[in-house]
Formats: C-alpha cells, structure tokens, sequence
C-alpha cells in the first residue's frame, strides 16, 4: 500500500531525529573509547630468581621450571622472565613451549648476565658465542625482553675497560634486533654506585641504550628510584620490583615494607611510563617462608594492581 505524504513526512522526521541523536552521541562514544585506549596495558611478569637462588653457584633453576610456570600462572601473573641458564639447556626450548601451553603463561623475556663481564676484552668471544645460543632460542619461545647485567669489576672501569663493555653491548643488541628482542640495561648495584660511574660511562658510549632498573637495587646502592625515573625515565622500558624493611631485609611479597612504591608510580606516570614490569621475589638466608610461594605471587600481584594501576 502507497503511504501517504503526511506518513512518509513522519517517518523522515523520525529517521532525521535518530541519524542526529547518533550523531550527537557517536563522538562521545568514540571519545570514550579512545579514551579508555590512552591507558597503555603494562604486563606483569614474574622474575624466577627466588627459584633460582636456591641451585649456586650458577643459579640455574631448571629442576623446578614446571614449579615456576604453575606458581606464576597461579598467580595470574602474564608471562616467566627466565634466567639465561634456562635456555642453555639442550631441551629447553622444548620444555618451555610444553609449559606455556599447559599453563597458558607467556615467557616475557630474560635477564643476561650471570658469571659474564662484558667489560673484559678477554670474554667478547666467550660471550658472543652464547649470546648466539640463547637468544635465537629465547625467541622461539616467544620472549621479547633481555636484561642486561654487564658484571662488576673489583674498582671503577677504566675507560678502556668502558670501552669494550660498550663493544659488547653492541654485539648483544645487535643479536636482539635480528631477533625482535629489545635488549635493556638491568642495574644491580655496582652499576650506579659511585655517583651512577659504571652507568654513566655506558651510555656516553651508547646513549640510545633502553633501561631496565632494579628498584630495590637502586635503593641498596643510594639512588633515590624517583629522581633516577625523572632524570632517565624516557629510555625506561622495564622495571624490575622487589620490596624491603626498614633494616634492609627483603620481604616475603611486595607491599610489607617501606618501598615508597605510590612515589615510585606516581614518578612512572608522569614520564608516560608504557613498558613492561617484572616481581622478583628475593629470600634472606635461611629464611623459612610462612606461606607458600604461589601465594607471595599472588599477594605481589594485587598489589602491583593497586598501587600502580596495573
């Protein structure tokens, strides 16, 4: 049946309203979705040192790499930052690959570093070698970080000594490159002591460098974390949380110390932070935890959600 004028007028008016009701909306809509997009997703792994403190002197945690990927995945944590001993193993990769699917946790990356000294002209081969073994295999299984330890000399480096650590450095983010892995600078405390020496001396030699800071490292070795993210925070990339008493034990999880970590995530905020983020868990001697591990984990975890966002 023909609609008449006066029903085909209403129906255009209704149409109009509508198309201008979305009008007036969608923009808030997609306001609010970008909104909701401007707050980067920062990824919280897990660092499996307190696994591996218990196997010295190489610190390889390989007899519990399934204990590791249950405890972080227990946790809710998204992804296992290994160690480079882990990957040394001939089935290693095979391994991880096994663990990830059955726990459905990512490897985020490694650390580098153990038992090498970049600085010495005498291992740049030594440590080419390996860095040729592990980190192919690293990027098999999916790690995309690589933190850097360059390794502590009895004194200051020499700037010859700063010189080949540079060289090195080089090679190893060379190798990360070709394997889409962005190395970074990961701090213990000799690095900055000092007055930031060894730190310091590096990136004048590489001042495009990524950084990684140890939190906790940086206030054991007198660097106050909030002024280090201000004066460096746009090359921060990851870092690394682990929290301590007054005295300078370390705790059982993040947030039963006095890390002033509200400071330290306000400071990240401000520089526009969008890394990524490790919890290293790290046990005095001889001490006896009063919950298991899993647990630690998934105490850390909250309140890395707490206090930081995310």
């Amino acid at each position: 049946m023909k609609k008449s004028p006066s029903q085909s007028r209403r129906s255009f008016l209704h149409k109009s309203a509508l198309t201008s009701a979305g009008l007036i909306f969608l923009p808030q809509m997609v306001n609010s979705a970008s909104s909701m997009d401007l707050k980067p997703k920062i990824p919280i792994y897990g660092h499996l040192w307190v696994y591996a403190s218990k196997f010295p002197p190489n610190w390889d945690a390989y007899p519990d790499l399934e204990t590791v990927f249950a405890d972080m995945s227990y946790a809710g944590l998204d992804g296992v930052e290994l160690m480079e001993s882990i990957l040394r193993h001939e089935d290693a990769v095979s391994k991880l690959k096994d663990y990830k699917n059955k726990y459905n946790i990512a490897v985020s990356g490694s650390s580098y570093g153990v038992g090498m000294n970049l600085w010495d002209a005498g291992q740049h081969q030594k440590i080419a070698d390996d860095l040729a073994l592990v980190i192919p295999r690293l990027a098999e299984v999916g790690g995309k970080t690589f933190g850097v330890s360059v390794g502590k000399a009895d004194q200051k480096k020499s700037e010859a000594e700063l010189d080949a650590q540079a060289k090195t450095l080089k090679v190893l983010m060379s190798i990360c490159e070709d394997h889409g892995i962005v190395a970074n600078l990961h701090n213990h405390t000799y690095e900055i002591e000092n007055d930031l020496h060894d730190l310091k001396g590096t990136l004048a030699r590489i001042p495009d460098l990524k950084l990684g800071p140890d939190i906790n490292w940086l206030i054991r070795g007198g660097v106050d974390p909030v002024t280090f993210i201000k004066t460096y925070g746009k090359q921060i990339v990851y870092v690394h949380l682990r929290d301590q008493y007054d005295h300078g034990e370390w705790t059982e999880y993040l947030g039963q110390g006095n890390t002033d970590f509200e400071g330290i995530a306000n400071a990240l905020r401000a520089q526009g932070f969008e890394g990524q983020a490790a919890i290293e868990l790290a046990f005095p001697n001889d001490f006896s935890p009063t919950i298991p591990l899993k647990e630690s984990w998934k105490l850390s975890r909250k309140f890395v959600k707490k206090t930081f966002g995310w």
